[in-house]
């Protein structure tokens, strides 16, 4: 029991204060009892002539005021008051340019006189006397705003007071008004006095000023209820809040708009600079695509189906709090600043040739050794050309220019050479799901003869029957022994074109595996495939392991035009299609359509994080006309032409890691192996750790739905869920969503493997395809993403240079300097952890994301099994037995290791795709 506070000669219980217009407060000398509260009994209680004023109302102490009188009513109780405190969290910018800091000293005096951030709490509960709306509680200012606003911490408290009626109820929301000129980022709000405990609504928004939002923003606090759950009071709100954010459709959004919907991508083209740089709309019948986050920005002045573009360094739309907080601008930013060389370099080096080539691999080591500019010989005379802030950084910072050491060359230097390190990065690599087994012998295109000329393939059992350890191909094939990389059919359509660009060549390519007995493969054959040109062309050819000094550069070559078609592939199919754009429609109608309130919401807000920016910053920087992507991959132009098409074949029902290593035939179905699979190649450390994760994450997703969904009737009574799920396949897919494999949603079974795909793509798939790009990557021969030349053969002009120094025609068929420098400065970008990163089985608020404490509990069992998880991975990573992630110059497998330290560190599992 609290003790005695003398207020004015008159002693009264310690906080909280409650009083009524009537209640004569009790004097100092006069004897109190305590009275317990009875939860068993509804009435007041009178002892000793006193009366008890006992309520249900939220009070913070189990004992009660006692009056002096006892003639107490229910209109006393009516008039009751609770006085209440909110502690409101406020995150600081603490980089502010001169503006923002002119606005706020505007804001702090303004604060002074009256233009306040003003809150209202919000009863669950409707108004006794005016059932059209909730009770709320009068308006309260933040203190002391203008004293703490210019504090440097990152996090700076402020308070408010309330006096609510004791019958007022839990609040379920609060109101907030932001009458300054500046926005600010709310952390969290905790309220404190109420019997039940502090009661906490975690905000994690921008409030905007009322000059750009008319209205007051809404905060729900952390109990989670589904839509036939929502109490009366909020029941409004919660509908007007996903109003508000699904906007009407109209206009264009303003950088401060909280507005989620839907378009085409109409803006990865700019006509109005010119028809080399038109592109073709992705979205729509004619080139299926996934939709986008509306701008709504007008159409170019060219083509009025384009949207205009808005190109760097001014801001895109996405909605205000998608928008990257200032941890991760900051980094986003200085990694942009690595790579000035793509945004300034090129044009201060409009006299060095775009083939200005290595000459041996001593001088490309320099690049991570010397930098850029020394390596280009153009260090003074670029130097003077480059602005004055750019030019100290490189004279006195020894890394800006310079790029660390990618881990593939470190480990082993020539470990790019080895069959064994080629084949093994197919399973352990930066992009270990294109891998297949192979059924039949020799493989089948699906391409149609009429357009694409015969579709046989070239290979033979002759060229592979010497490599197969003394086994027939039948064999091999029965004993699940050959495995197969196939880029035929997504490349061959667009050679003709892709061969026409200056400066870039490449063929279509089949890579064919044996699996030795050591659990290891070796590449045996490549098929190399060009358009067919006519009746007698030789478009085909297969080259195999070398023999001989001339054959191993011509082996090095298919390797490395191999690695081309994989990086595209890997790049604008897997990387981007499948976990950044295929995911954006989830998230737009999550937003539209599941209340910050409901469960589902929460389970997924920490893995929707920064993915609309990121993707929006791609369609601006990266996979635009003439972006990043177009300049350094061998597709140029057609790169998204071919992301598109690969679409076609994109099914949401093989998206999850069992599906999908059961439809790539890497995996059978077997109740009796752990994760209900056995792997028919046992060390694929991707395949390996990814069960591990996955399985955790849908054992997590299993629990939660079961706790919010006991009854399995309310998965298809659920309207939020349901138009959730309907929205982001017909309207977000809307190309496919006539398709029949889409899964339905009726059961909980049914929603635990849609959110368990989803998270698992959000999460380690995109982690395990994106945080090796530079570690393995960043060194061109190992990964060249650009091939300049075709293979020369005995009758091709260029054989006799071939032959007369085979290592400069090799480095002069892969990137030139420029090239190379451009692409790795934006994979070390790519590759970059934030400091303010989340991790899978991590969460900002942890035990206050929500406000039941049996789904807390849960989620901290997640946690530790993430972690026990990390502790088998290095494990197995110790494991000599384990060839493809263990031994002399082989990198350990850790992309799926779900923690890291900020930076490229081939490491750590992201909750959601924020690179």
């Amino acid at each position: 029991m609290a003790g005695i506070k003398e207020i004015m000669g008159t002693s009264i219980l310690q906080k909280p204060t409650l009083f009524t217009s009537k209640t004569k407060l009790i004097q100092k000398t006069h004897k109190i009892k305590k009275y317990p509260f009875n939860n068993n009994n509804n009435n007041d209680l009178i002892k000793g002539g006193r009366l008890v004023v006992k309520t249900k109302a939220a009070i913070s102490e189990d004992y009660y005021v006692i009056k002096a009188n006892n003639q107490g009513n229910n209109e006393e109780l009516r008039d009751a008051k609770v006085k209440i405190r909110a502690v409101v969290t406020v995150r600081n910018k603490i980089k502010e340019d001169l503006k923002e800091a002119l606005v706020k000293h505007l804001d702090n005096l303004s604060d002074k006189i009256g233009r306040n951030v003003v809150l209202q709490l919000v009863s669950s509960h409707l108004h006794p006397r005016e059932k059209r709306g909730p009770k709320k509680s009068g308006e309260a200012v933040l203190k002391d705003w203008s004293k703490k606003s210019n504090m440097k911490a990152e996090r700076v408290n402020y308070s408010a007071e309330f006096l609510v009626d004791s019958n007022f109820g839990i609040p379920g929301a609060i109101l907030i008004t932001n009458k300054h000129q500046q926005e600010f980022f709310l952390e969290s709000i905790t309220l404190e006095g109420f019997a039940s405990g502090p009661l906490h609504f975690p905000c994690n928004s921008w409030v905007q000023s009322f000059n750009d939002l008319k209205s007051s923003r809404v905060f729900f606090h952390n109990k989670p209820y589904l839509p036939h759950q929502t109490p009366t009071g909020l029941v409004a709100l919660r509908e007007k809040e996903l109003k508000d954010l699904r906007g009407d459709g109209k206009g264009e959004r303003k950088m401060s708009d909280r507005i989620y919907d839907y378009d085409v991508y109409n803006d990865l083209g700019n006509p109005d600079k010119g028809a080399d740089l038109t592109r073709p709309t992705l979205g729509g019948k004619k080139i299926p695509y996934p939709r986008r986050c509306r701008t709504g920005r007008p159409p170019s002045e060219t083509d009025l189906s384009i949207e205009s573009r808005v190109e760097k360094p001014l801001p895109i739309y996405v909605p205000r709090d998608e928008q990257f907080e200032e941890s991760k601008a900051g980094t986003f930013s200085f990694c942009r600043l690595k790579a000035v060389l793509h945004n300034l370099l090129p044009s201060l080096t409009t006299n060095i040739s775009s083939k200005h080539d290595f000459t041996g691999f001593k001088h490309l080591d320099t690049l991570f050794s010397e930098g850029l500019l020394l390596n280009l010989g153009l260090h003074d005379d670029l130097l003077k050309k480059l602005p004055k802030f750019v030019s100290k950084i490189q004279t006195t910072s020894q890394g800006l220019l310079k790029f660390d050491t990618p881990a593939i060359v470190a480990k082993d230097k020539l470990a790019w050479t080895r069959d064994d390190e080629f084949a093994r990065q197919f399973l352990a690599g930066v992009n270990p799901v294109s891998i297949k087994r192979m059924t039949s012998f020799p493989p089948i295109s699906k391409l149609d003869p009429e357009h694409h000329g015969p579709v046989e393939s070239a290979l033979k059992e002759e060229h592979i029957k010497g490599y197969l350890d003394g086994m027939s191909v039948q064999e091999a094939l029965d004993a699940n022994r050959l495995f197969i990389v196939d880029y035929h059919d997504i490349y061959l359509p667009f050679l003709e074109g892709i061969n026409a660009l200056d400066g870039r060549k490449s063929y279509a390519t089949r890579t064919v595996f044996f699996l030795t007995s050591v659990g290891t493969l070796k590449p045996i054959a490549i098929e190399l495939s060009l358009p067919h040109s006519g009746p007698n062309s030789k478009t085909k050819r297969v080259l195999t392991p070398p023999v001989d000094a001339t054959s191993n550069w011509l082996w090095q070559l298919a390797k490395a035009h191999v690695c081309s078609n994989d990086a595209g592939v890997h790049q604008l199919v897997h990387h981007w299609l499948r976990t950044h754009a295929a995911l954006e429609p989830f998230i737009v109608s999550a937003h539209r359509h599941l209340s910050y309130m409901h469960p589902i919401y929460k389970l997924l807000d920490p893995h929707m994080r920064y993915t609309l920016h990121i993707n929006a910053l791609a369609r601006q920087n990266l996979i635009n006309g003439d972006g990043v992507i177009e300049s350094c991959f061998t597709p140029g132009r057609y790169f998204m032409e071919i992301s598109a098409a690969a679409y076609k074949d994109w099914r949401f029902d093989m998206e999850g890691l069992p599906s999908d290593l059961v439809h790539r035939g890497i995996a059978i179905p077997d109740s009796t192996e752990p994760h209900g699979l056995k792997l028919l190649l046992k060390d694929y450390p991707y395949a390996a750790d990814g069960l591990l994760i996955w399985e955790a994450i849908n054992n997590w997703v299993r629990d939660y739905v079961n706790h919010y969904y006991s009854d399995p009737n309310l998965v298809a009574q659920d309207p939020e869920l349901q138009s959730w799920y309907d929205e982001a396949v017909n309207v977000g897919h809307a190309d496919l969503s006539d398709a029949p494999w889409w899964p339905n949603l009726k059961t909980p079974d049914d929603l635990v493997n849609i959110l368990t795909t989803l998270i698992w793509l959000a999460s380690a798939q995109h982690a395990a395809l994106n945080f090796g790009q530079y570690p393995y990557g960043g060194y061109a021969p190992n990964r060249p993403v650009l091939m300049r030349r075709l293979i020369p053969d005995e009758n091709d002009p260029e054989y006799t240079n071939f032959l007369s120094d085979p290592q400069r025609f090799y480095l002069s068929a892969l990137p030139s300097v420029l090239q190379t420098s451009k692409f790795i400065a934006v994979i070390d970008t790519l590759s970059t952890h934030s400091p303010d990163e989340e991790y899978l089985g991590e969460r900002a608020q942890p035990s206050t994301w929500t406000g039941d404490p049996e789904i807390v509990d849960k989620f901290f069992e997640f946690s530790s099994e993430i972690r026990r998880i990390e502790k088998e991975i290095d494990r197995r990573n110790l494991d000599t037995s384990l060839r493809n992630r263990c031994g002399a110059g082989v990198m350990p497998y850790e992309l799926m290791a779900p923690s890291s330290e900020p930076g490229v560190t081939c490491r750590g599992v992201p909750n959601s795709v924020t690179i």
